[in-house]
């Protein structure tokens, strides 16, 4: 792929997609160590960057046909292999498993340079407007199995 200007939202790269962000103190528990439940953010933004630089935007799916299309988080597996620490400089990687039918699978990971913090599966499931199930359009499918490599 080709080298693009750096940009907050993160970028694309042949295995999927790649964030960074820091570690601040509000991620911290008393310890020192980023609090279990705020990986879960890190993740968060992860997939909605992930979405942005693929050019889907969540805001307009809601209202793009008479149906609507919204993703929701059905089930996540994660393992905790490390902590990060205050200042720690991570990598969020997101790459597309599985998408067609009614759902779509991630896989993620959160690093710290070359060790692995967290390992996730997330199962998304795709909904309209007014939760119920909807299947995922193919030209949206296709989008995110492009390029998308194992991590």
């Amino acid at each position: 792929m080709t080298e693009r200007p750096f940009s907050i939202s993160g970028e694309l790269t042949e295995a999927g997609h790649r964030l960074v962000q820091r570690v601040y103190y509000e991620d911290t528990d008393f310890s020192g160590l980023v609090y279990h439940a705020r990986y879960l953010h890190f993740l968060e933004r992860g997939r909605t960057d992930y979405l942005r630089c693929l050019g889907v935007e969540q805001r307009e799916l809601v209202s793009a046909d008479e149906e609507g299309l919204v993703f929701v988080v059905h089930r996540m597996e994660i393992d905790f292999k490390s902590p990060a620490r205050m200042d720690d400089v991570l990598t969020i990687l997101t790459h597309t498993e599985k998408a067609g039918g009614a759902k779509m699978v991630l896989n993620q990971q959160i690093r710290s340079g070359e060790t692995l913090l967290i390992a996730a599966k997330v199962i998304i499931a795709v909904i309209n407007a007014r939760g119920r199930p909807r299947r995922l359009p193919e030209t949206l499918a296709a989008k995110f199995l492009e390029g998308s490599m194992p991590l």
